[in-house]
């Protein structure tokens, strides 16, 4: 199990604690990867979202200021939008969690120690989500994302189309072993700086 050690000044873990941590946790067990934040997914939202070369990681953390309430909802929705899934519990949750979270989800706890740091240990790897569905997975590009791979695959504009459209058209048109790779890419060079730049945004 790998772990990483950081230096806390608060006696309790919120989740707003566990964030910044947990993103070098992510860095150095994963490599190279992007974070994006409290994204919509229905009508719920991910926590995290982490890219990498090739997939979606979502990611819901449970502190131990957290309850189970909305946690079976929240995984109906993830299960439709990542590749993979991961929640990250605190030490209150650690002995029951495996009983709320399908068995291809990942585990990782997160413990608070007397020495005031914060101990992370993947219990489980998350492995394929066979409920992914790719219509929703790419939702989370851009309208400027959508017309940047169109325009890669050399496929017609359609600039009067809305990205449900253009996003029908990529997985049609472009092999799998092809697009995902380069929706990851897109997301990697996001520049939230300069916003969608979308006139369709549906």
């Amino acid at each position: 199990m790998r772990k990483i050690v950081v230096r806390m000044s608060d006696a309790v873990l919120y989740d707003k604690d566990i964030r910044e941590p947990l993103f070098d946790f992510l860095e150095e067990s994963y490599g190279r990867i992007r974070i994006l934040e409290e994204m919509p997914i229905g009508k719920a939202r991910a926590d995290v979202v982490m890219i990498t070369t090739d997939k979606l990681y979502g990611i819901e953390i449970k502190s131990d200021a957290d309850t189970y309430v909305r946690l079976k909802k929240q995984v109906r929705y993830y299960d439709k939008y990542y590749d993979r899934n991961i929640i990250v519990t605190g030490s209150r949750h650690a002995m029951h969690v495996k009983e709320h979270v399908p068995a291809y989800w990942g585990i990782i706890s997160v413990e608070l120690l007397e020495n005031g740091c914060v101990d992370f240990y993947i219990i489980r790897e998350a492995e394929e989500n066979p409920k992914v569905k790719d219509e929703y997975k790419m939702s989370i590009l851009w309208r400027s994302e959508l017309d940047h791979l169109m325009q890669m695959h050399k496929l017609p504009k359609y600039r009067n189309k809305n990205k449900a459209f253009l996003r029908e058209k990529l997985l049609e048109k472009v092999p799998a072993e092809e697009l995902w790779p380069e929706v990851c890419n897109e997301l990697f060079e996001r520049d939230y700086n300069h916003g969608d730049g979308s006139l369709i945004d549906c």
